[in-house]
This record gives C-alpha cells, sequence and structure tokens, in this order.
C-alpha cells in the first residue's frame, strides 16, 4: 500500500479547521433575539431606575435647601438648577445606555454607525443640560 503526502496531509487539515471552527463559534457564540431583548429591557430598567433616583434626590435637595436657608429663593432656586440638570444628565445617560444595547442587537455592519450617532445623541443632551445649568445658575 502506498500513501501519498498529499492525501494525508488533506486528511489532517480537515479536522483540524473544523476543530478550529468549531472552537470560534463556541468561544462567540452569537446572541439570540431573545438575549438581545433581554440586554434592552435590562438597560431601559437601569435607565428608568437611575431617573427615578435622580428625581427623588432632585427633591430631597431642594427640601433641604428650604429647611437649611430659611427658604432663601437663590439657594433654592440653586438647589433646583441642580436637581434638573442631575435629572437631565440621568435621561441623557439611561437613554445612551438603552441606544447602545438597540445597537449591539443589529447586524454587525451596522452597529458601529449606530454607536456612533447614539454617542452624538449623548453629547448633545449633556451640551444642552450644561448650557440650561449654565443660564439658571
Amino acid at each position: 500500500m502506498r500513501y501519498s503526502f498529499e492525501a494525508t496531509a488533506h486528511s489532517a487539515v480537515v479536522p483540524a479547521l473544523a476543530a478550529l471552527l468549531i472552537l470560534l463559534a463556541a468561544c462567540h457564540p452569537a446572541k439570540t433575539p431573545i438575549a438581545m431583548q433581554a440586554d434592552i429591557d435590562a438597560a431601559q430598567e437601569d435607565a428608568r431606575k437611575e431617573l427615578d433616583q435622580a428625581r427623588v434626590e432632585a427633591r430631597k435637595d431642594v427640601k433641604s435647601a428650604v429647611k437649611v436657608s430659611g427658604g432663601e429663593p437663590k439657594n433654592v432656586a440653586v438647589a433646583r438648577v441642580t436637581g434638573t440638570f442631575d435629572i437631565a444628565m440621568a435621561q441623557a445617560d439611561g437613554d445612551h445606555k438603552v441606544a447602545i444595547a438597540k445597537c449591539m442587537a443589529m447586524e454587525p455592519a451596522s452597529q458601529q454607525p449606530c454607536k456612533d450617532q447614539a454617542d452624538a445623541a449623548f453629547q448633545a443632551a449633556t451640551t444642552q443640560a450644561k448650557a440650561m445649568r449654565g443660564n439658571r445658575g
């Protein structure tokens, strides 16, 4: 019996490539639509909690300013502006996290442009919040 080198080499390469492909697939499993929706839902829930917490803190700060300063209008106004800014920032951060989670559910080629758009919207929202704070405080 004669074996050719080509047949032996080919026989060894094909199973090795198949094993490599299986290993790579196991290391980077594709997320199912259900898993991606769960990520989006979790981001939305986190954003809601963050926004609720910012609102609670803003109310506390205004009440504290009224109590500590005896209701001095300037101190109360500063507390309101700060609270409004904190709420706007929490909203921007939450919206950004949800948008990024939605981007990650897209086809790979669409993800980066989507993330870039989410980042731009976040920057615009933070710039607007800072401008409102600067104009009122």
